[in-house]
């Protein structure tokens, strides 16, 4: 395709379930290095779908996240959900300090204790769900709090404040256009709070998160002011939905297969390669996330992609790629090999992945092994599905048991 060709209108809005959208099923069998326009930014964009080809956008430093920083780039929201200073924004080697720093607070034994509080919140939860009774809404006894709660519980922030800090960061999620206002305002009073917060834990450390980074070294380094404040956001906003949703996602995904909510049931340990493995196969979010900015010209799969354009990557396509991935489109929980993308790739692989991975584990274990007869109280088709955000996840998940 030459440089020129005309860009295909991506509104990415495809919300039918868990089911894949088809125009990125298409773009990757057809055309995996494409021209897009997003639905708000300026200008056009690339979209790299296949494997290989996005673990070199995500790994190749030609490829630069920090060159967005004042463009206001093609995206799915109105207004940008990531902070200029935040990490999600830094190249190497500047991001690689400053992931080294983070990475202590994600150390073993930091997530074996995130383990023991997360089994505590999960236990109360499902104690609660089984006082209510038959039928009961999943996500709003299980998925809804556990991620808020936990994460909370990690930055140790005071309970009187986890509703408004988990509105503004839904309020930053939104697409509609109408929104923008609300978000950055959202944006604006979420900053103020964790810069407040986080200055109060530099001076008076305890054992949460918050504490562990602000006192993180390597050698003489450590994080400053910003950063730790960025961090703190980064950290609420995609700790707590994101895990949420999937909670639901994979929940939804075993209940309405019954051969492999026998088999996770029949082999408990097989809980966690199955997780990875649902991870991989569910299309958990629409379209895209943060581009990168080509700083040369550079070719992907015979497309020549100029400098200064900018570069959008699909982890969920790269899920999804025959080349990498044998029966891409089948779920298949004694699958190994390749890793999934879902955690993203490369410099900007998701630091949280094993507090996520820890929660999922905890959460949907336990759930299972307390309510041994779980299944839908309704039929799968009636189940209704969010709309309205970058992310896939039922809005009730209605269970007997």
């Amino acid at each position: 395709m030459e440089p020129d060709a005309p860009a295909l209108n991506c509104p990415f809005d495809y919300a039918e379930a868990l089911e894949f959208d088809p125009t990125l099923k298409r773009l990757l069998t057809d055309e995996p290095v494409a021209r897009i326009r997003l639905p708000h930014g300026e200008g056009e964009a690339w979209l790299v779908t296949r494997y290989d080809d996005v673990r070199t956008v995500t790994t190749d430093r030609r490829f630069s996240r920090k060159a967005i920083i004042g463009r206001n780039f093609p995206r799915m929201t109105p207004e940008p959900i990531v902070q200029d200073e935040a990490i999600n924004l830094m190249d190497p080697p500047g991001s690689s300090r400053l992931r080294g720093l983070i990475s202590k607070g994600f150390a073993p034994r930091h997530i074996e204790r995130m383990r023991v509080r997360t089994q505590r919140v999960v236990d109360e939860l499902l104690d609660r769900m089984a006082e209510y009774g038959s039928p009961a809404d999943l996500m709003e006894h299980l998925a809804g709090p556990l991620p808020l709660i936990t994460i909370c519980e990690v930055l140790d922030i005071p309970e009187s404040d986890q509703a408004q800090l988990r509105a503004h960061a839904r309020t930053m999620m939104d697409t509609t256009i109408d929104n923008r206002e609300n978000a950055v305002h959202a944006k604006a009073e979420l900053r103020s709070y964790f810069s407040t917060l986080t200055a109060q834990r530099r001076a008076n450390p305890g054992d949460d998160l918050i504490s562990t980074l602000a006192t993180a070294r390597d050698g003489d380094e450590i994080l400053d002011d910003q950063e730790l404040t960025v961090m703190a956001m980064v950290l609420l906003i995609t700790g707590q939905d994101t895990t949420t949703y999937e909670i639901g996602n994979i929940a939804y995904t075993l209940l309405t297969r019954p051969k492999e909510l026998a088999m996770v049931r029949a082999r408990p340990e097989l809980l966690p390669q199955a997780i990875d493995e649902m991870l991989r196969f569910i299309p958990f979010r629409k379209g895209v996330g943060i581009p990168r900015v080509a700083l040369e010209d550079v070719e992907l799969s015979g497309v020549l992609i100029r400098a200064g354009d900018i570069v959008h990557v699909s982890y969920l396509t790269a899920n999804r790629d025959s080349r990498k991935f044998d029966r891409p489109d089948e779920l298949d929980l004694e699958r190994t090999g390749t890793q999934h993308m879902t955690f993203g790739w490369g410099g900007h692989h998701c630091l949280g992945a094993p507090l996520a991975a820890t929660e999922l584990e905890v959460a949907l274990g336990t759930l299972l092994d307390r309510f041994p007869d779980l299944r839908l109280a309704k039929p799968a088709q009636e189940v209704r599905w969010n709309a309205t955000s970058i992310w896939r996840y039922p809005l009730e998940l209605p269970v007997v048991w």
